[in-house]
């Protein structure tokens, strides 16, 4: 299973969005962790990081943790609810993401979201259905 999420973690570090966020993310079974850099460009007319970069950071740990589990397709995010708990402005963010539960149709995953202090900045929940999109060389899956 190592190499698979080697290979989800090279899927996700070319994705041409992750030029511009450049996140890092690790895989484990059932478990992603991203970090990523807060950048003043991130930031909303009031001087903190948008919600965007909350949303993002949590979907994607979420979803890698439910793709950690499909070894076969792509899944899909299906429906996705977040708290935006404090804001942020400087250091690093860290999403933790978990899948909660797995069936062969659907996988629920749960993630929170730390400022550099550790304290939790935001919540989020996601389910994800596999798809019919293979991981194959088609999509970086190499």
């Amino acid at each position: 299973m190592q190499d698979h999420y080697r290979k989800l973690e090279r899927v996700y570090a070319r994705a041409p969005i992750n030029r511009y966020f450049e996140p890092r993310l690790r895989v484990e079974e059932g478990r992603a962790t991203l970090t990523m850099a807060v950048r003043p460009d991130f930031f909303h007319a009031a001087g903190a990081a948008h919600g965007a970069v909350y949303f993002k950071a949590l979907d994607d740990a979420t979803f890698f943790a439910a793709q950690s589990l499909v070894t076969d397709v792509f899944v899909l995010t299906v429906t996705f609810n977040i708290h935006f708990l404090r804001p942020v402005s400087e250091g690093e963010i860290k999403a933790v993401g978990r899948v909660v539960h797995a069936s062969r149709r659907l996988l629920v995953a749960e993630g929170e979201l730390f400022d550099a202090g550790g304290r939790v900045i935001g919540r989020g929940s996601g389910t994800f259905m596999p798809s019919r999109i293979p991981l194959d060389e088609k999509i970086g899956y190499a």
